[in-house]
């Protein structure tokens, strides 16, 4: 008879087996060992344990999205899609999002902190070395922490480490971050992708220029718009980097995307046109990955620019957008709801109780009313680079504002250059965001006053105020409130509307293989593709 300790003994003997932690001949004796006959095991072997055993070699071919010539290896300003695959492909990070949501090791091998959280102490991998052979220490690390942190810094993680009051090492391999103030999500927020660890040089500065890093793959090209060629990097610390090289190729348009992925001319895309998602996965050799997530439609109106300086104003463009049409019209069901906050059904502290707002052009027309107006015009700028269909949204909501006598013209804008000659330049723009783990990390990067990736430049004294308390908050409770009256004061009185989050939904030609469980956190299983696919041998 077996029993509930046998399996779980098996289920243990199989992960080792998938992670190559024993051979064939012992998983064999353990599985028998539980009892299993021999031709049983034999079985498990090759449907449970060989069908997802990775093999090396290969180069990985990924058509990838949102390619700027304006794209940058300086982390601390990637504002891109392709340079958020190019640095997960080539640099490593402190900490690492599991593919099931959970944070684990990259150079970081534990962690712990003080009682209130103030001081962490890091101890990182004595295996871990860069591109060109120099070991990883707890010097490279401060540098690049501090890369960010520097007076003058252009960082956009800035505000994101603007508690830390100290980074010191104890030995080559101990991180101490030290803080004003307790912050108790300090180990996700080190994982921003643009807090990337690449060498310090002699003078003790982050030297990113040279493109060197301690990821699975070294950049051996790269041409800013067009694509990056890497191999593998033999003295990768973690686990996978299976492909003997990768090749990333920008391809913005989402036609051409599929095509070269329908013509074997990519292994995977980043991203799907789900108008043709139906088709797609009706062809044969193809896998579709769709996954809810927390990346999100924004679209922020500057706060500074007549007439979104006026509360008015931005509340009735929030009920001028119907967004359950939109999900069903543009994004064919492949997104979530958004309710005007920036905390995703995905992430913790999701506040359930707030009321969805629903499409209401009576309720716009008030607001118009109450600042005298029957009607007024404005521009909305979208570039299908983004996400494809951002331009067909656009339209959309053009459609469904009309109704309350607002007016937009849209403005498809081209797909390169957006992020440096756009957003954050016109008035009133398409955006998406990449999916964060926690409020504090998107809060603080785009709606803590000053904050150099504000979309809005809009400012609240409260909000700021609740976002100080929230970060060194331990009882979790009190911070989940404190995080609900936040989404009430960027709902009812931001400067974004937020209609979605949208999964992501990507493919790959079927002889790639992947583990069962992909990460969400971003497209190609949160950007580790490259570290942990394979190619079926």
């Amino acid at each position: 008879m077996t029993t509930l300790n046998d399996n779980t003994v098996r289920d243990r003997i199989i992960s080792a087996g998938r992670a190559r932690k024993i051979s064939r001949r012992s998983f064999m004796g353990h599985a028998c060992a539980t009892g299993l006959t021999a031709t049983a095991a034999s079985t498990l072997w090759t449907s449970q344990v060989a069908a997802s055993t990775p093999s090396r070699g290969g180069t990985f071919r990924v058509g990838v999205h949102d390619a700027n010539t304006s794209d940058i290896l300086d982390p601390g300003l990637y504002n891109s899609y392709f340079t958020v695959q190019l640095s997960h492909a080539s640099r490593s990070y402190i900490t690492a999002i599991n593919p099931d949501g959970t944070l684990g090791p990259d150079l970081a091998e534990s962690w712990s902190a003080s009682p209130d959280a103030t001081v962490w102490t890091f101890e990182l991998s004595k295996n871990a070395t860069f591109h060109d052979g120099r070991p990883v220490t707890s010097r490279d690390a401060i540098a690049s922490l501090r890369h960010h942190m520097r007076e003058g810094s252009s960082s956009v993680a800035k505000p994101l480490l603007a508690s830390v009051k100290d980074v010191r090492a104890d030995g080559d391999h101990t991180l101490i971050v030290e803080l004003n103030e307790g912050l108790a999500d300090l180990p996700y927020i080190i994982n921003e992708y643009h807090i990337a660890i690449v060498p310090a040089d002699a003078d003790g500065n982050a030297d990113w220029q040279s493109g060197i890093g301690s990821g699975p793959y070294k950049i051996d090209s790269w041409e800013p718009g067009i694509g990056a060629s890497l191999t593998r990097h033999e003295g990768w610390h973690g686990e996978g980097g299976w492909f003997d090289a990768v090749e990333l190729i920008a391809i913005n348009d989402p036609n051409a995307r599929q095509t070269a992925l329908l013509s074997n001319d990519v292994d995977a895309v980043s991203s799907v046109d789900v108008k043709t998602l139906r088709l797609l996965s009706r062809r044969p050799g193809i896998e579709i990955i769709n996954l809810p997530s927390g990346s999100t439609v924004t679209l922020p109106m500057i706060a500074s620019s007549a007439p979104f300086e006026n509360n008015h104003i931005r509340m009735a463009m929030k009920h001028a957008i119907d967004r359950e049409e939109m999900i069903e019209k543009i994004l064919f069901g492949t997104a979530t709801l958004g309710n005007d906050f920036h905390i995703s059904p995905n992430m913790p502290y999701y506040p359930t109780d707030i009321p969805q707002r629903p499409y209401d052009p009576d309720k716009a027309k008030w607001h118009l009313k109450e600042v005298g107006l029957d009607s007024f015009d404005t521009n909305l700028s979208a570039s299908d680079s983004l996400m494809s269909g951002a331009v067909d949204f656009a339209t959309l909501y053009a459609e469904q504002a009309r109704p309350a006598g607002i007016n937009i013209k849209v403005v498809r804008e081209p797909n390169d250059g957006y992020w440096s000659d756009v957003w954050q330049k016109k008035p009133f723009v398409f955006a998406k965001w990449g999916a964060r783990p926690t409020p504090d990390s998107i809060f603080s990067l785009i709606y803590e006053s000053g904050s150099s990736w504000t979309e809005t430049f809009w400012s609240h004294e409260r909000f700021d105020s609740l976002l100080r308390q929230a970060k060194g908050e331990l009882n979790d409770a009190t911070r989940s409130e404190m995080y609900r009256e936040m989404a009430i004061i960027s709902r009812d009185e931001g400067s974004t509307v937020i209609p979605m989050f949208t999964n992501y939904v990507y493919a790959m030609r079927d002889s790639v293989a992947h583990h069962d469980i992909v990460s969400n956190s971003w497209e190609l299983d949160g950007a580790r593709a490259y570290q942990r696919w394979w190619f079926k041998s």
